[in-house]
């Protein structure tokens, strides 16, 4: 990419605009009761999921790499192989992201782009076969 290509990262708004994004994603899954399941398996402080989510979003998206940085490799799977994640959850999830994408400033073409990756990304997490 050229530099005058602008990355998802900068369509997101940057620093601030990814951390406004993932603020308030987190701030719907502390709150809204649309979120229980999933909230029920973060830790009481929300906290370090705030930042590991900032930092894996960041390098995602097309910024720095502090994830990788610090942790190495996403693994997303793996790391969240402990936790039962089924249809709700997914479901939960992406309600939170969503809801927050859309009182976001950024720009409606973005803002489909990611909700469609973002629901590849949930449903790819599912690690629970339930009953249909």
């Amino acid at each position: 990419m050229t530099d005058d290509v602008p990355t998802l990262y900068d369509l997101i708004g940057g620093e601030e605009g990814l951390r406004s994004l993932v603020t308030r994603f987190y701030d719907l899954m502390d709150s809204a009761p649309e979120a229980a399941h999933i909230r029920v398996l973060h830790p009481a402080s929300l906290a370090g999921s705030r930042e590991k989510l900032f930092m894996f979003l960041s390098g995602w998206s097309g910024g720095p790499a502090l994830y990788i940085e610090r942790y190495g490799h996403p693994r997303l799977r793996q790391r969240h192989a402990p936790f039962s994640i089924g249809m709700v959850e997914r479901d939960e999830w992406l309600w939170c992201m969503e809801h927050a994408l859309d009182e976001s400033a950024i720009g409606p073409e973005t803002n489909a782009y990611l909700k469609t990756r973002f629901a590849e990304v949930a449903d790819f997490m599912r690690n629970r076969q339930e009953e249909q």
